[in-house]
């Protein structure tokens, strides 16, 4: 029975060096963001572009398959027109993360304009996030080589908790401490202290301060 133990004891010790080495690779070939944020770990694979338009705060972690990606013109050369026909639009987009966010895995973000998340902020896998949108006014054109269009600043406040398969829209404001069921595709803005859940999303409850309790919208 010894053995069996000690070789149990041995693995789980490699495993946390493993993983804490692999970590400490995640933080040291991040790129130079607009700021130096402090205990960054993103975590391989990662996809991140034009981080000087990223301003990231202290303590964040995300799982592997991050996205992020500040759009500071389009198309770029995947999306570019086979005959060069489509005018580069120019943008100055914004990303801000807060102190201690953190993402299961597969966060996308994509800014124009500005995405602005808060302090401590909490993800669950498989989150899209974005200002714009593409085109589609030309039904003889591909969407792919039309403009994007409907650019509105994205920003999800203070303690929110993000449910997994999430899309967040153009426009969107995530109110404090609310909250997104797994699933839903947020079109239009949640209140404060609120959870919202499908596609559209909609608000089904509100925390009532007076009870210390969720309170379902049909009974209020």
């Amino acid at each position: 029975m010894l053995f069996p133990r000690l070789k149990q004891k041995l693995l789980l010790r490699l495993g946390r060096l493993i993983r804490k080495a692999e970590n400490e690779v995640a933080k040291s070939g991040l790129p130079k963001f607009g700021n130096r944020p402090k205990n960054v770990v993103i975590e391989l694979p990662r996809r991140i572009f034009n981080p000087r338009n990223m301003f990231l705060g202290d303590d964040i972690s995300f799982g592997p398959g991050s996205f992020l990606i500040a759009i500071t013109h389009y198309p770029t050369v995947i999306m570019q027109h086979p005959d060069n026909k489509r005018i580069t639009q120019a943008f100055n987009p914004r990303i801000e993360i807060g102190n201690r966010v953190t993402s299961t895995g597969d966060l996308q973000i994509a800014a124009t304009r500005s995405v602005v998340i808060e302090d401590d902020v909490m993800f669950a896998k498989n989150i899209y996030i974005t200002d714009s949108s593409h085109g589609f006014s030309n039904m003889k054109e591909p969407y792919k080589y039309q403009a994007l269009e409907r650019i509105s600043s994205v920003l999800i406040k203070q303690g929110c908790w993000i449910g997994q398969n999430v899309v967040i829209l153009p426009g969107v404001t995530i109110g404090e401490f609310a909250i997104i069921g797994a699933n839903s595709v947020v079109t239009r803005s949640v209140p404060d202290r609120c959870i919202a859940v499908g596609s559209p999303a909609k608000v089904i409850k509100e925390w009532n301060k007076d009870i210390k309790g969720w309170i379902s919208i049909e009974n209020l």
